[in-house]
């Protein structure tokens, strides 16, 4: 088992260059994943305000990933395939108009139901201990 110290999140994410968002891991374990993503002035979906909040469903899941890619190096190795997830939006309450630039967004996921390659993942987003999103995202292995 290796531990979340020594891996680097292109070990757990697939996710490169500009389509990366996350920009630290706070905590991971098999079921939940705690993350950081400093809202840059690269992102896509700027606005004059900040950045569009849709941009929050990308950031859940890439937290998901986080959890989910923590799991699979666990029982699999570092060697096993980074295979993608299909991700659907369940349901998503968003509480702000844009993310501003240079927020820190925290963004805690846990996976709610796990059967096999689907499962159901309840997200919270905050900046400043301030909830800006809940998000229910369903996601499928292939």
């Amino acid at each position: 088992m290796k531990p979340l110290s020594d891996l680097t999140l292109e070990e757990l994410l697939p996710h490169r260059g500009r389509s990366l968002y996350v920009t630290e891991v706070l905590a991971v374990d098999g079921t939940r994943a705690e993350v950081r993503c400093l809202v840059a002035g690269w992102w896509p979906l700027q606005g004059e305000k900040g950045v569009h909040p849709l941009i929050l469903i990308e950031l859940s899941a890439q937290a998901a990933g986080v959890c989910n890619g923590w799991q699979r190096v666990q029982a699999l190795g570092l060697d096993s395939n980074q295979m993608g997830w299909l991700v659907g939006v369940k349901k998503a309450d968003f509480f702000l108009d844009a993310v501003p630039l240079g927020a820190n967004v925290v963004v805690r996921v846990e996976n709610c139901y796990s059967f096999q390659n689907l499962r159901e993942v309840a997200c919270e987003l905050s900046i400043d201990s301030r909830r800006i999103a809940t998000i229910i995202l369903q996601l499928y292995q292939a």
